[in-house]
């Protein structure tokens, strides 16, 4: 058996669509198992550029299978509009597959996710308005809409008809909204159901069997492990359980189906949207970063939040989701940085703490503590091998892994698949 989940080790945009594809070369599988179409991936092939959303990255390897499982919450317009994306730019996706028990996004969770955002004010979550929120609040009332019901007209009027009549309420009486149409939404919806249905089966199955036949299955994460329901900085976080833990749950197989825990790292730390960020920095460093790591949004275009690698966070996601081996990502941003410096611990309250606070409260509270190496101006985007970057950018990298325990197994040194090199084999 061999299996591998790759996770972001810290709030997101590390860069798992570059790893995911790349490993997606040498898997037989790729299974996406939570979030939604609030997720972006960026994948590079030669001098194409693809961005997913719910797809997994896995796709631009023709005939292998790519499921998108239970976990995932589906905008059923936005899938179509990936799938024609990617059919127009010569991309096959009939290896496709969809989970029948995916919960299904609603126009009435995406204009509730906007006006939740808009009352709360300054207390904002940073929300991407997707509807993602909503649709998983849905999913745990047991009163959402699944992938199967969607495809069944009979039963999807039904659902649809209560949902309605109860969100109808909520706009009108909290909102002052409009109410929406319930003949708008129906023959829209089941248009959607038609055009999916190909893809639509128990993925379960599909999982278990493959895991059983000794497959090469890439399990990819959406997110981030510090935008965990439980383990993020809530409430600053997602609707789901983006870390190795959601795996699970998220595609219906036991945890003895995973082998291998991969975290993925930038060689710095960003985020997006609200929430304290002890690392962060407001100077011209932090702009240079996210000028050269073309650091923006690829689901909404906003500039992300930049900051010095912290430490803290990557032990934590360590100890959080069992990482076995690291990716180091976005090394070559930091080229021409004179002093870089890694954050080895907090002082809080007049204390030293080295564990990641699990009050957003304590957080914000936290100043970092610093320990600073020098920098590199040597080109390693051509770099092949460990042995060829830099001294300082190896004692950069060696930093990394000592703070945490976990050893790198690829390092990431420009966007592209061919920039990218392997110090042990995953599969």
């Amino acid at each position: 058996m061999s299996s591998l989940v790759v996770i972001g080790a810290q709030w997101g945009d590390e860069g798992k669509g570059k790893i995911t594809d790349y490993l997606a070369q040498q898997a037989e599988v790729v299974v996406r198992y939570s979030g939604g179409n609030n997720a972006g991936h960026t994948v590079e092939v030669g001098d194409k550029q693809y961005k997913l959303h719910l797809i997994p990255s896995g796709i631009i390897n023709p005939g292998k299978p790519c499921i998108i499982a239970n976990g995932v919450v589906i905008d059923p317009k936005a899938l179509l509009d990936e799938i024609e994306y990617l059919q127009n730019d010569g991309v096959s996706v009939d290896a496709l597959k969809i989970s029948s028990r995916a919960q299904v996004i609603m126009p009435y969770h995406k204009v509730l996710d906007e006006l939740s955002e808009e009352s709360l004010g300054d207390r904002k979550i940073g929300t991407t308005k997707k509807g993602i929120g909503p649709a998983y609040m849905d999913k745990t009332a047991r009163t959402g809409i699944r992938m199967s019901e969607l495809l069944d007209e009979k039963i999807f009027y039904g659902k649809l008809k209560i949902a309605l009549e109860e969100k109808n309420k909520v706009l009108e009486l909290i909102y002052n909204y409009p109410k929406m149409d319930f003949d708008e939404i129906f023959n829209s919806y089941v248009e959607y159901g038609k055009r999916l249905k190909q893809y639509v089966s128990d993925t379960s199955i599909d999982v278990y069997n493959y895991v059983k036949e000794d497959k090469k299955v890439l399990f990819e994460g959406a997110q981030g492990t510090l935008l965990d329901l439980d383990f993020g900085t809530y409430p600053y976080v997602t609707s789901s359980h983006p870390g190795s833990g959601g795996v699970c749950i998220g595609t219906g197989v036991g945890p003895t189906a995973i082998n291998e825990v991969m975290g993925v790292v930038k060689a710095y730390t960003t985020r997006v949207g609200e929430g304290p960020f002890p690392t962060e920095l407001f100077d011209q460093i932090g702009e240079y970063i996210r000028e050269t790591g073309r650091e923006f949004g690829t689901t909404t275009g906003r500039a992300r939040r930049c900051g010095w690698f912290d430490a803290v966070i990557l032990k934590f996601a360590v100890r959080i989701n069992g990482l076995t081996s690291l990716a180091i990502t976005k090394l070559d941003t930091l080229t021409g940085i004179e002093k870089l410096k890694i954050c080895t611990g907090y002082r809080m309250d007049g204390k030293i703490i080295d564990e990641f606070p699990s009050s957003i409260e304590e957080l914000a509270k936290c100043e970092p503590i610093f320990e600073e190496l020098t920098g590199w101006d040597e080109d390693i985007s051509m770099c092949k091998s460990f042995s060829e970057l830099p001294e300082n950018a190896k004692k950069y990298i060696r930093k990394m892994e000592d703070t945490c325990g976990v050893k790198a197994t690829i390092i990431s040194v420009g966007p592209n698949r061919s920039e990218t090199m392997i110090l042990n084999r995953v599969f």
